[in-house]
């Protein structure tokens, strides 16, 4: 078979404690990541060209500052991409990392090539996108650690359509050496996940007041958990079963906001 298509799900930070800065800048972080079941589709082939449609396409670039040909070229070899946008970009849910890992894995069952550095010179993401499962995410991205059971969460994903810019993000904290996660509990995730945190979220809504909007209007729809993905502006809510995530998905509907039921595993 000489073309792959292949999915790359949204990433969501279920938490992202910033615990650190090494002397070259780089944040060191601490994150469980999963993903979601609704992201961006891509057709690989040997060749070469990049087009995108979709409903999110509007404004991606077709040249080499898209990192789906930044992932080619790091596999040193150039890729015929059709990629079908329908993640926001930008959006703190790893689009264009999850995109750019996507393009990885298809090139190395074409080639059977090895993925330089785990594709981290590409993004902090690009890693724990290659690997494409619930994960803890460390360092400054290069530690993956698989994390297995647990349970499907049901999901709604708001983007209230604002771009965050993520210097200004990690400037606003007011410290970088925040203490990490604390062991997982699988018999409580809840209770667990709302004992943690995602230190971004703070700087982000004084970036971006509408964040804390969209966390609010989260929260009225009975969500047992609202909070910010990555460094937004994108947002989730956790619910107690997916019929309260599509429900929640109807009414959270707002002129220019991204909203999307999802199952996050």
């Amino acid at each position: 078979m000489t073309e792959r298509r292949v999915f790359a799900p949204a990433k969501v930070n279920l938490t992202l404690h910033v615990t650190g800065q090494r002397a070259d800048g780089y944040h060191l972080l601490d994150s469980l990541v999963v993903f979601a079941d609704v992201g961006d589709w891509l057709d690989v082939s040997l060749g070469h060209g990049l087009t995108v449609s979709g409903p999110m396409a509007a404004g991606v670039p077709t040249d080499g500052r898209n990192l789906v040909l930044k992932a080619a070229a790091l596999m040193g070899v150039e890729a015929r991409i059709a990629l079908e946008k329908h993640l926001p970009a930008a959006a703190g849910i790893g689009g264009g990392s999850s995109d750019a890992a996507a393009v990885l894995r298809a090139l190395r069952d074409l080639t059977g090539g090895e993925v330089p550095g785990a594709g981290l010179s590409l993004g902090a993401d690009v890693p724990v996108c290659l690997a494409g499962r619930a994960a803890y995410m460390r360092g400054i991205g290069e530690v993956v650690e698989p994390v297995d059971g647990l349970p499907d969460l049901a999901a709604v994903l708001v983007n209230p359509g604002v771009e965050v810019p993520t210097g200004a993000v990690f400037k606003g904290l007011a410290r970088k050496d925040n203490p990490a996660m604390t062991p997982l509990d699988r018999s409580d995730l809840i209770g667990w996940l709302r004992a943690q945190r995602n230190d971004l979220e703070g700087p982000a809504r004084e970036v971006q007041p509408v964040i804390s909007d969209v966390l609010e209007a989260i929260e009225a729809t009975g969500s047992v958990l609202a909070r910010m993905s990555g460094s937004g502006a994108t947002c989730f809510g956790i619910y107690e079963d997916r019929a309260q995530a599509e429900a929640a998905a109807q009414a959270l509907g707002r002129p220019g906001w991204w909203v999307r039921a999802a199952t996050l595993r």
